[in-house]
């Protein structure tokens, strides 16, 4: 059966067309926030956020932005969507705004974000630019929280901060791997699920 094309923009971002397994865009944050599950949750609801707002901004102003300084109003209207997500997180979340650090205003420089506003709310309406942006968050998103959860697991043995480990493996012995919360572990993490990813879809190796 075939879906829909509003469908498909929303869901194809989640694994044939997913910017980071895929496109291989965003691969930094995958590096910086993924130690623990809770800061990779905020990151994602965050970018999610801004990626499909500012594409339905852009998409309603695409007519009138000349294209000269199509690129710095790209970036303003990020960027005061970024300030605004990092004024609520201060407000409502302050320990995991601490956590995230500069990387929510990295957010402003994020190339999947840039990418869409380019590849497609310039060339679509308001309604197919905002799925194309959640669809697009949400397939980042699954990619860090993926990462976050085994590399929080195996490297500290919790769960969003929540001890799930048994403490009789520890006393028999069993010792959290230091090395999965170290960056470069979350780059093998990811290298490992576009491995999987290629495996099971033929089409998309090379």
């Amino acid at each position: 059966m075939k879906l829909s094309k509003s469908l498909q923009t929303l869901i194809n971002p989640l694994s044939k067309e997913n910017p980071v397994i895929v496109q291989v865009l965003g691969i930094c944050s995958a590096l910086a926030v993924t130690a623990k599950l809770e800061p990779a949750v905020v990151m994602t609801i965050s970018v999610t956020a801004v990626l499909a707002f500012s594409n339905v901004i852009i998409s309603l102003l695409r007519k009138t932005i000349p294209t000269s300084i199509r690129i710095i109003v790209q970036l303003v209207v990020v960027a005061a969507l970024v300030v605004i997500v990092d004024q609520v997180l201060k407000a409502f979340a302050y320990d995991v705004s601490k956590q995230l650090s500069v990387f929510i205003g990295l957010i402003i420089t994020n190339c999947i974000i840039m990418g869409r506003l380019e590849a497609f709310a310039l060339n679509n309406r308001p309604y197919a630019s905002f799925l194309d942006g959640v669809g697009n968050g949400l397939g980042y998103g699954i990619i860090l929280i993926i990462v976050a959860f085994f590399r929080e697991l195996l490297g500290s043995g919790t769960l969003f901060g929540i001890q799930v480990i048994p403490q009789w493996c520890y006393d028999h012995g069993y010792v959290n791997n230091g090395m999965m919360i170290l960056p470069p572990m979350a780059l093998i993490t990811v290298a490992c699920i576009i491995w999987v990813h290629r495996i099971k879809n033929k089409d998309l190796q090379e």
